[in-house]
């Protein structure tokens, strides 16, 4: 695995790329193994400068790693809010990079709302994944990452969407560089409160995320990715658990180990045949429990459709 920039740019297995001209922007390859680092560490060295000792923050797992990887580079002490139900292989990484972790809540929006009140009752800065807008220009890097080693203009760029910042800073940097490519967003049906939003061009409520693939776990949008996303995404697909297990299953005979969100995008593409080629998959990261990842491999037909 690797610290160094830009992450690959590969051309897709055969068993996966199914004829098309398929590229998978490997974010998975970072030593946390996702790519929340890009927006975690600029937003806490601002933290940092404005004189913050410590960081509040909540996560299902990605974001808080990435924290607290960011908060002992600059100097701050760490308390991650996450779900009762998180995963306990990515809780304890949080913990192996630092972090203090908190389990409230059923869900994320609950451990948000916790840990937001932690964060004011001890006047600590409270980190809100996909509030800040240093990860949107972090995010954006890896649409110019993108285009520098495609060498040219991808046709569409396939992103998975859960609080929506990452789909919003790439594509950002796509409608400045390149316009004409597509930015599709990818979530969930059992949490389609992006889409929704999205589709109403505000913030809506809804009573569910109840997704396996945890990195799409979001029940209450943020309105500023709200906000972005009705300026930058050019469609939203929805996809079925049974199609992102299957995919998962997709990614494993390929020899790439990916966690659910990660594998919204290739769910997405036999919902896609209408998008040219090049169309590029950015593969969000590979933090998946052990028997969740083998249960998706060995029997998709376990989760809903």
């Amino acid at each position: 695995m690797t610290t160094s920039l830009p992450t690959p740019l590969e051309p897709a297995p055969s068993r996966i790329g199914d004829g098309r001209a398929l590229f998978l922007k490997r974010e998975d390859v970072h030593e946390l193994g996702a790519f929340k680092w890009r927006g975690a560490l600029p937003t806490l060295e601002r933290f940092r400068a404005e004189g913050a000792g410590a960081v509040v923050t909540a996560s299902t797992g990605n974001h808080g790693a990435a924290t607290a990887w960011a908060a002992a580079r600059v100097g701050l002490r760490t308390v991650v809010y996450a779900p009762e139900g998180a995963s306990a292989a990515k809780l304890a990484h949080i913990e192996r990079l630092g972090a203090e972790t908190r389990l409230v809540g059923v869900d994320l929006d609950a451990a948000k709302d916790e840990a937001r009140a932690f964060a004011e009752a001890e006047g600590l800065p409270f980190f809100e994944d996909g509030a800040e807008r240093e990860q949107y220009d972090g995010y954006g890097a890896i649409g110019r990452e993108i285009v520098e080693q495609l060498g040219g203009e991808p046709a569409a760029v396939v992103v998975p969407v859960g609080n929506g910042a990452l789909l919003g800073g790439i594509g950002i940097e796509l409608c400045k560089s390149c316009p004409s490519t597509e930015r599709i967003g990818v979530a969930s049906t059992a949490a389609p409160v992006m889409i929704e939003s999205w589709e109403a061009g505000r913030v809506v409520e809804s009573d569910r995320s109840a997704t396996f693939a945890d990195g799409l776990a979001v029940r209450v949008a943020i309105p500023v990715a709200v906000a972005v996303l009705g300026e930058v995404a050019s469609r939203m697909v929805g996809v079925t658990e049974r199609e992102i297990a299957r995919a998962v299953g997709a990614f494993a005979a390929a020899g790439i180990r990916v966690e659910g969100a990660a594998a919204a995008g290739l769910a997405a593409l036999p919902h896609l045949e209408d998008v040219d080629d090049p169309v590029v998959l950015v593969v969000t990261g590979r933090n998946i429990d052990d028997e969740l990842h083998t249960r998706a491999v060995e029997r998709p037909e376990m989760f809903p459709e």
